[in-house]
């Protein structure tokens, strides 16, 4: 989409706006001034999309319980989202548009609660084979008609992170952080400071917990280090245990100390864990209905949502090389592994710039080798952006005004 047609949509909006509700339009001109729209993790957008598409239907009935019920849920989503959305135009402007319909329509703030999720994967209600109750693809099959929708999440390098939403974020962060934290699968990643005083991480350490499943699976760990890379649970085990279903968990070893996979039929999840010098990967293809089954407390999962604003680092404006590794130079290696310039090669050159560790050549080639194979969308395997610490993304802003347009017609 042109800068220019992305001028003249907006315009042609805020006219269609104005002449609607001239009141409401000055309110939303004054947000526009005093905010200064952002690009980060917040995710106003998807709140957006779920109050269209649970109103999608009232426009031409009475504004009741049902429409009461969506602005609550609507109100709800914006709450879980305010501490990673202060600043950002889309996210002010939906609360205060919210607060406004409340109002309005005379709908108690103590009404119903939020859009549902879908429910964690409940053990076998004899609708379908008890053969196929610890195979997620068949039972869904079965049950839905239809295959399974997956997600994809990376994490390698410095590190980079790849969201199930194919965002894309460079991030220092230090510590231990969840990956994912949902109804059957928690993954934590502990990050340690790949050079003294630099901004420069890399993971030492995976922690994937695979919660107990009636019929299929006992509670599993599965813990990787630096230089130590096992085939098998902390327990020893090299499966899900004695439950009927316990073989759809298993531990698969390609490369000794380098290259793992995890297989989770029951979940539809596969994991791949790599060692690559001296820091850990890890990639995922994981069942959506499965990756969504958290609750408000379960938020914070950098698959999900990215690294916060302030841990963000820009891969073209951030740091110096390291040693006699050039940008140039970096430029030149990655370049022979990684001839698509996409945010793999991008991130492969300022890894081994900053680090001067050539082995980050190799892990960002094996995150995309990962991709390849994970990804359910083999178009969209390759990203290409100029920078997403500095850039903000139109479609926030769109989808509010989308948004807006429909509440007040």
């Amino acid at each position: 989409m042109t800068e220019w047609f992305k001028r003249r949509l907006s315009a042609c909006c805020m006219n269609l706006l104005y002449s609607m509700n001239p009141s409401f339009f000055i309110k939303v001109l004054v947000l526009l001034l005093l905010y200064k729209h952002v690009d980060s993790q917040c995710k106003i957008s998807r709140c957006n999309s779920e109050f269209i598409d649970a109103t999608a239907n009232m426009r031409n009935f009475k504004r009741n319980t049902a429409y009461c019920n969506a602005l609550t849920a609507y109100s709800s989503c914006t709450r879980r989202t305010a501490r990673t959305c202060r600043g950002d135009l889309a996210y002010h402007t939906a609360v205060y548009v919210i607060e406004d319909l409340i109002i309005q329509n005379n709908c108690s703030k103590e009404q119903p609660t939020a859009v549902p999720r879908p429910p964690a994967l409940a053990p076998n209600k004899h609708d379908f084979p008890s053969t196929d109750t610890c195979d997620y693809e068949k039972s869904f099959i079965h049950k839905h008609g239809q295959s399974p929708t997956y997600q994809y999440c990376a994490v390698f390098g410095d590190p980079h992170v790849r969201t199930v939403s194919d965002e894309f974020y460079t991030c220092r962060v230090e510590g231990s952080w969840p990956l994912l934290d949902n109804n059957n699968l928690f993954v934590q990643a502990t990050s340690y400071p790949i050079i003294k005083g630099s901004n420069v991480t890399g993971i030492s350490k995976l922690t994937i917990i695979f919660k107990n499943m009636k019929e299929c699976i006992e509670e599993k760990v599965y813990q990787a280090e630096m230089d130590n890379l096992p085939v098998a649970f902390a327990d020893g085990s090299v499966n899900g245990g004695e439950k009927p279903g316990g073989n759809s968990l298993t531990i698969h070893e390609h490369i000794p100390g380098q290259h793992i996979t995890i297989q989770a039929t029951y979940i539809g999840t596969t994991i791949v864990v790599r060692q690559v010098g001296k820091h850990l990967s890890f990639s995922i293809r994981i069942a959506k209905e499965i990756a969504v089954s958290f609750t408000d407390e379960q938020d914070l999962q950098l698959c999900m949502t990215g690294c916060f604003l302030s841990q963000r680092i820009s891969i073209h404006n951030c740091c110096h090389p390291k040693g006699s590794l050039t940008r140039k130079k970096a430029h030149l290696l990655c370049k022979e592994k990684l001839p698509v310039e996409d945010v793999y090669f991008q991130s492969c050159v300022f890894d081994v710039m900053t680090s001067g560790d050539v082995n980050f050549i190799q892990a960002s080639q094996k995150a995309l080798e990962d991709a390849r194979a994970l990804h359910p969308d083999s178009k969209k395997i390759h990203i290409f952006h100029s920078d997403r610490t500095s850039h903000p993304r139109s479609s926030s802003v769109l989808l509010l005004i989308t948004t807006v347009l429909q509440l007040y017609v």
